[in-house]
């Protein structure tokens, strides 16, 4: 298996656990990013982690830009998967968003505010 992979059954697809994430998660936001999770509880049992990545359609009116942003969102996560689990756990539900208007220059700057919300997240 791969350490840095992003396989189906770690993305976040059922109407059922988005509508669970909204009314139950918790908000954490760190410069252009924004992040909704919420935990495992006895209530509410999740098998494993599962995450998903939303860019907003009134910031960026061309879905090559939109496109862009959401693969650069998994990128991060997907090799920064350690520091993901570190900061939320391994039995999460969460949705990535980029809540600026501007399109981000390099893969780098993203990844380095996906490092900051995780860090924020933990300390």
């Amino acid at each position: 298996m791969k350490i840095n992979g992003y396989p189906s059954r770690e993305k976040l697809k059922k109407k059922s656990e988005i509508d669970l994430l909204f009314k139950k998660g918790k908000w954490l936001s760190a410069e252009n990013m924004r992040i909704i999770y919420f935990s495992s509880s006895e209530k509410y049992p999740i098998e494993s982690c599962k995450i998903g990545v939303s860019v907003s359609k009134k910031f960026f009116k061309k879905a090559v830009d939109r496109n862009r942003i959401k693969r650069l969102l998994r990128e991060s996560y997907r090799l920064n998967k350690a520091t993901y689990f570190d900061a939320f756990g391994e039995q999460t539900l969460a949705m990535l968003f980029w809540v600026s208007k501007d399109l981000p220059e390099h893969f780098s700057d993203v990844e380095k505010q996906f490092i900051n919300l995780c860090k924020k997240k933990k300390g």
